[in-house]
């Protein structure tokens, strides 16, 4: 038999995952509701299959904070409090403060390339179901001579549990130039070494964020 191009099957993805991934992009697109019901009999219909990867998949978005399962209801789509958003931003000020205080003494040519390719994708990117996953692009190129790839991927994860969040806000009428401004000024204080300043800008963005987000919340 001549020699042939397989494919890797580990890499393919199982019919569970498939399935969050498309729950995940539902979610995060208010496609759902806030405390809305996902019913897996539904789901499980809709791809043809049976209930058990439906609630494997549920399990997986039980992990990332986007459904939690309650008696008699099955899984619903969370709404976290203020309490509950206010402290995840609480604890990436903290984390990514640090990162970026260990990075920017750090930062080389070939850093500065992936900070300014991650800004240009996020700044001339016009399709606003790319700009938080972007958004999280250059915060991560900017922690990346760091060298803490745990404290970082422990960031990733509470912007994933924030992800739809975030997109409301940076989708409200200046929050998208607001972040591009930010970001600018964040890329010339790192390019000038001053960590101190670039800190306390880096701290007033999240935080910003953080307030333009609750105050939009509370308006609803």
């Amino acid at each position: 038999m001549k020699p042939f191009d397989t494919p890797d099957l580990t890499k393919v993805p199982s019919t569970s995952e498939v399935i969050a991934q498309y729950l995940r992009r539902a979610i995060l697109s208010e496609y759902f509701d806030e405390n809305e019901p996902i019913r897996q009999d539904e789901v499980a219909k809709k791809f043809n299959v049976s209930k058990i990867p439906v609630r494997e998949a549920l399990k997986k978005l039980e992990a990332e904070g986007l459904v939690i399962f309650v008696r008699n209801r099955g899984a619903i789509v969370t709404r976290m409090s203020d309490d509950e958003l206010a402290q995840l931003f609480e604890i990436r000020i903290l984390l990514e403060v640090r990162l970026l205080e260990l990075s920017v003494p750090a930062m080389k040519d070939r850093d500065f390339a992936l900070i300014d390719e991650a800004y240009e994708r996020y700044v001339s990117d016009t399709n606003i179901q790319n700009w938080s996953n972007l958004n999280w692009e250059f915060h991560a190129a900017l922690y990346h001579a760091a060298n803490r790839p745990l404290i970082v991927e422990t960031v990733r994860m509470i912007n994933q549990k924030l992800e739809r969040y975030l997109r409301m806000q940076i989708s409200l009428s200046d929050g998208k130039a607001r972040a591009d401004r930010e970001h600018a000024e964040i890329i010339a204080l790192c390019r000038k070494g001053e960590v101190e300043k670039v800190v306390a800008i880096l701290k007033q963005h999240i935080y910003g964020v953080c307030q333009s987000l609750l105050d939009n919340l509370n308006q609803k």
